[in-house]
């Protein structure tokens, strides 16, 4: 049995879970292309970002920069968060989230009941999406204090060897089988750390990023956009770890077609998160057009039980003009042509 494929029957640690995440063929074309999903909603906290959370972690602790009782202070919009709180937990330390009211309401229930402390940066009711202000608050707030790290995560390298394990478990399930994967572009952790190490395993690949309509690493116009947890927002930085030399194309998808895409593919019996419906999308429109036997992976970094309040509440949106009925028909009818049980 391959190791990548396997963890123990019992594990004492939430973290122990951590990996190991299935994949699902949502799509196969008449010529044998199929669209592969790595569910990465299967870890603990439901999303792909403990991996990296427990890599910047135990990189400061290998560094002698956190020590037994210390603080960690991260700026996010919640899927890190909950990973760093869980982490925090089991290795006795604090956790102080600095975040935004643009992060989905259960981001934020979560983290606080895990025992993290929140911090907000805007006045409450203000949905604005605020990465420059949070990270300039979670430096200042870890400057100059014993024991106490700000992890850093748009610049920090572990975030990438995080998902180092990413390739090896595609790979394997795989064996080698990989033509193009697509994911999308926040910190770049997960897309540029996947690629780096699935390129030393199997060099013939393309790599696709997405990021929201309104982000800027693949340029501008920027906007406001409500895909929570990816892309560049103007005024941040775009991260040190979007390494532009591994993606071979960029793109953006708008919030109308990033949710649409998640509530379709909801009505198969799977709910993804908003910025993983983006990435879906682009990977629906990709497939037809594949050599014939090709494998596209798409890297669906959480789960759409987060959303509930917004991405799958029509109130919510149709209150911020985010429905097309016929966006969503035409992707529904996409699924369905392509779907072959």
């Amino acid at each position: 049995m391959n190791e990548a494929l396997a963890r123990p029957a019992v594990v004492s640690r939430i973290s122990d879970l951590i990996g190991y995440t299935p994949l699902l063929e949502l799509c196969r074309t008449e010529t044998g292309s199929r669209l592969l999903l790595k569910l990465e909603m299967y870890n603990p906290t439901g999303s792909a970002k403990i991996r990296m959370a427990r890599a910047m972690v135990d990189a400061a602790e290998q560094a002698g920069e956190l020590r037994p009782g210390g603080r960690i202070i991260e700026s996010t919009s919640g899927n890190t968060g909950l990973g760093l709180a869980v982490i925090a937990v089991e290795r006795g330390y604090t956790f102080t989230a600095v975040v935004d009211n643009h992060a989905a309401a259960d981001k934020l229930r979560g983290m606080k009941a895990l025992g993290a402390e929140l911090v907000y940066v805007v006045d409450d009711g203000t949905e604005e999406l605020a990465t420059a202000a949070r990270e300039e608050l979670a430096e200042d707030m870890a400057r100059g204090q014993d024991n106490t790290i700000f992890t850093e995560q748009h610049n920090n390298p572990a975030n990438g060897v995080g998902y180092f394990p990413v390739a090896h478990e595609l790979h394997q399930a795989l064996d080698g089988d990989i033509d193009v994967v697509i994911g999308a572009v926040g910190t770049g952790g997960m897309l540029c750390g996947t690629t780096r190490e699935l390129r030393k395993l199997h060099p013939d690949f393309t790599t696709v990023g997405v990021e929201p309509k309104g982000s800027i690493a693949f340029g501008g116009p920027a906007h406001d956009y409500y895909q929570s947890g990816t892309g560049t927002p103007e005024g941040a930085e775009i991260g040190a770890l979007v390494d532009f030399d591994l993606i071979d194309e960029g793109v953006k998808v708008g919030d109308v077609e990033a949710f649409a895409t998640a509530r379709a593919v909801a009505r198969t019996g799977l709910l993804i998160g908003g910025s993983a419906g983006g990435v879906v999308h682009e990977a629906l429109t990709r497939l037809p057009s594949l050599p014939p036997g090709s494998t596209m992976v798409a890297l669906v970094n959480d789960g759409g039980e987060k959303y509930m309040d917004t991405v799958f509440n029509d109130e919510w949106m149709n209150a911020h003009n985010l429905i097309d009925p016929a966006i969503e028909h035409e992707i529904d009818e996409k699924i369905t042509k392509l779907r072959r049980i």
